[in-house]
């Protein structure tokens, strides 16, 4: 947990902290159980193996592989296609694409295989990808609630449908509808995960709910602290290797939803290409803006020198020039940096010089290492302590982690 409180006053920190720490009001704070469906993770995987067993997937086999797997969902239905992309890796023999729209890509015919998910099973665009792939003859699966229009669809084309026991929000959902995906890519002979390493990705979410759970107080729970780190501040969080980067997008989209926070989620190397400029900009210290110019670049005056140059007497700036190591007026800027062991040697040397840009603008930073042999077991934990995170912070900002006023009332004024 930082102690840096430097962007939100000393007394709403500790009242965040003490709301984390009180168990009453935790309960009273998440009235729709977001916490427990995050404790149920461990039980989805395992439920989700036996749903699979159940399937008739026999169709999928190591002689008569696809061209290419094409994953259909949105929102976080959207994710369990990364989640593939990112276990099988770059040696994969069958391309997997990622599409969130509701319009199949051209190419995509009798020789691919769609994969349509959909945790409540009645998403439009997935409704319409999936009657889309049946019409082209593609080799079709549904995954999805029991009886919902994305079963029928899947019925229609006699194509095999996964169905997901309900656990709560579709947020709350990820390894429901992601070991299918996974089930599906064994069979077909392009990752290998097995037996044990479902259980051992199971038991880490376990681990991982034990260590958050709500008893448990902000110094010793690790998903408290990281949210603690995060309040009041603008969320940037960075991967360091395709893996980790599924992480970062899980909880920049967790943080949406469940904290209604801003975030931005990134991956190195690209991070490095643009998302670092914003640690020049007004979101970090002031004091830190404009880093030191080049040998044969003129160099720009102080910002206190600058107030006056006439260039600048029609700026309506909202903040106000600051001391050296006070703050600019912004929201704090917050670096969060997922690690995963396997990064290349170009992701680990920009690690390490980010750590040190981020020392140098007096920007906060709270770096996560992932755990684990294999991939899966990886992002388990990690996507984990996220997921308890991102409600922790909802609860210690006053806030509701499972209302989604804002998105059911732009659906209602998009119907």
């Amino acid at each position: 947990m930082s102690g840096d409180l430097d962007g939100w006053g000393g007394a709403e920190f500790v009242l965040a902290a003490d709301r984390l720490d009180t168990p009453d009001v935790i309960e009273a704070a998440d009235p729709g159980d977001m916490l427990r469906q995050v404790a149920s993770a461990a039980a989805q995987v395992r439920t989700a193996l036996r749903s699979c067993q159940e399937t008739d997937l026999s169709a999928f086999t190591p002689d008569v592989r696809p061209r290419a797997i094409v994953v259909a969902g949105m929102g976080s239905s959207g994710l369990p296609g990364e989640i593939l992309n990112a276990i099988t890796g770059p040696g994969s023999p069958v391309q997997i694409v990622v599409t969130q729209g509701d319009r199949l890509p051209g190419w995509v015919g009798a020789a691919d295989a769609v994969i349509a998910v959909s945790a409540s099973g009645t998403t439009p665009e997935t409704l319409a990808i999936a009657t889309e792939a049946a019409r082209r003859g593609c080799r079709l699966v549904g995954v999805g609630a029991d009886s919902s229009p994305l079963h029928k669809i899947a019925e229609q084309a006699r194509a095999p449908f996964i169905p997901v026991v309900p656990s709560g929000w579709s947020r709350s959902m990820l390894w429901a509808v992601s070991i299918p995906l996974l089930v599906i890519a064994e069979q077909l002979g392009i990752v290998r995960i097995g037996a044990d390493v479902y259980e051992l990705a199971a038991s880490r979410l376990e681990e991982v709910s034990h260590q958050c759970r709500p008893a448990s107080e902000s110094f010793v729970n690790p998903g408290k602290s990281l949210a603690l780190d995060l309040v009041g501040a603008l969320p940037m969080v960075w991967g360091t290797s395709v893996l980790s980067g599924v992480a970062a997008h899980r909880f920049a989209s967790q943080l949406n939803e469940n904290a209604k926070y801003p975030a931005i989620c990134g991956l190195l190397s690209e991070a490095a290409h643009n998302q670092v400029a914003a640690l020049d900009g007004p979101f970090a210290p002031s004091s830190s803006r404009l880093s030191a110019p080049a040998p044969d670049e003129p160099a720009l005056p102080p910002v206190s020198e600058a107030a006056g140059l006439e260039d600048l007497d029609a700026w309506d700036l909202d903040y106000t020039d600051t001391e050296e190591g006070e703050t600019s007026g912004f929201t704090a800027l917050r670096l969060v940096l997922i690690v995963d062991p396997d990064q290349d040697q170009r992701a680990a040397a920009q690690r390490a010089a980010v750590t040190d840009l981020v020392a140098q603008r007096e920007v906060g930073m709270s770096e996560l290492a992932m755990d684990g042999e294999h991939p899966l077991v990886r992002l388990a934990g990690m996507i984990q302590l996220a997921d308890y995170a991102s409600v922790y912070l909802a609860i210690a900002s006053g806030i509701d982690p499972g209302q989604a006023v804002a998105v059911d009332d732009l659906q209602s004024r998009i119907e």
